[in-house]
């Protein structure tokens, strides 16, 4: 059986002719990143996502996936942010200080359940944190991630599977 997909793709047309497979290999490796630019931060870089991400659930390929990577165009770097950072990010926060963090996850809390950032930037960028990234950075990676985890896990458990960490946190606050 094929892995026949349908969906549109954006192509840019390329040519390397073949050589060597060290030449060969290097050539296929300096090939830019695909990938859309979703949200702009205060500092210019932008989460980005690329499309697919080669993600593997269950054993079957996930054909929608894509990876969120914050990107920092002075210097190129793409920061594929996990789960486990910002979980560790937040928890420095909630340690730095626990009334600016109930405000910050209740920020998150509306992200989780579909609100969009931007309907509520200034309340975001009003939150202020010695350690880790800005709160911006982390409720607008987020999003993202919950929409990858959304497709990745349809049956319900998607998001959820990273949100029941931070109910933990939000219970002890």
């Amino acid at each position: 059986m094929k892995n026949l997909y349908q969906h549109s793709i954006d192509l840019k047309k390329i040519c390397i002719d073949n050589t060597d497979k060290d030449s060969f290999s290097q050539k296929l490796m300096n090939l830019p990143y695909r990938g859309y630019e979703v949200e702009e931060l205060p500092d210019n870089r932008k989460i980005v996502i690329t499309k697919p991400g080669g993600k593997n659930v269950y054993r079957t390929t996930q054909k929608e996936d894509f990876i969120v990577f914050i990107y920092n165009p002075c210097n190129d770097s793409l920061w594929q942010i996990s789960h486990y950072q910002i979980l560790d990010d937040i928890k420095n926060k909630v340690r730095e200080n626990k009334e600016e963090a109930k405000k910050f996850l209740s920020l998150m809390e509306r992200v989780y359940n579909g609100e969009e950032p931007a309907d509520f930037i200034n309340d975001i960028r009003a939150l202020h944190f010695v350690s880790g990234e800005s709160p911006e950075v982390l409720i607008k990676a987020y999003k993202w991630i919950w929409g990858q985890e959304d497709i990745n896990y349809p049956t319900g458990k998607g998001r959820r599977m990273s949100w029941e960490s931070y109910q933990e946190i939000i219970k002890k606050l």
